[in-house]
């Protein structure tokens, strides 16, 4: 065990970051415990789309650990990372059952999407774009996701099918009785 936290000492600067090995541990339980709904919900979202439940979890797990590993291994901070719900439940709900692409191909863009950010990442683009965003807007993105979140708890009771009357179900206001995915 002494071995455990001189390690934990040299590699992370516990004390010069005015923390100890315990408050660490406690802390990584209390975060997995407050982020292991994803493991249960994401899959379930996912595989509406065709996808592999159990593959889609262990990718879920897996991407978790890996990201909350590479953050605090590269940026020593102590951040967990994940999938987002709220872009997975757009791309199974939006993307692929409501405007009929295939999960691959909806991958593919997604993919593509990820390939533009580390470029826009790499040239500083993200970074003046972030910055020119005002600080109102920034602040709202916190109640957007929120209310995503509470959408997609909600979907077992309220939903809307779509005019293909496929699988898809999205979140409607108990005075909607209807919703349509239709373009404009």
């Amino acid at each position: 065990m002494e071995k455990f936290s001189k390690l934990m000492e040299n590699t992370f600067k516990l004390r010069e970051n005015g923390t100890t090995v315990k408050t660490e541990i406690i802390a990584g339980v209390t975060t997995f415990m407050t982020m292991a709904y994803i493991l249960a919900v994401n899959p379930n979202i996912l595989s509406a789309t065709g996808m592999d439940h159990g593959a889609v979890f262990t990718a879920t797990a897996l991407a978790a650990f890996l990201g909350t590993l590479l953050m605090a291994l590269f940026a020593n901070y102590p951040f967990a990372l994940a999938p987002g719900m709220g872009l997975n439940a757009y791309f199974a709900y939006t993307v692929v059952l409501g405007m009929g692409y295939s999960w691959q191909a909806a991958l593919t863009a997604v993919f593509a999407e990820g390939i533009i950010f580390i470029v826009l990442s790499l040239t500083n683009v993200r970074e003046a774009i972030f910055n020119s965003i005002p600080i109102s807007l920034k602040s709202a993105v916190s109640v957007g996701i929120g209310s995503s979140h509470s959408s997609v708890f909600r979907m077992q009771k309220l939903y809307c099918r779509t005019p293909r009357q496929s699988q898809a179900s999205i979140p409607c206001l108990p005075t909607m009785p209807t919703c349509s995915l239709q373009p404009h």
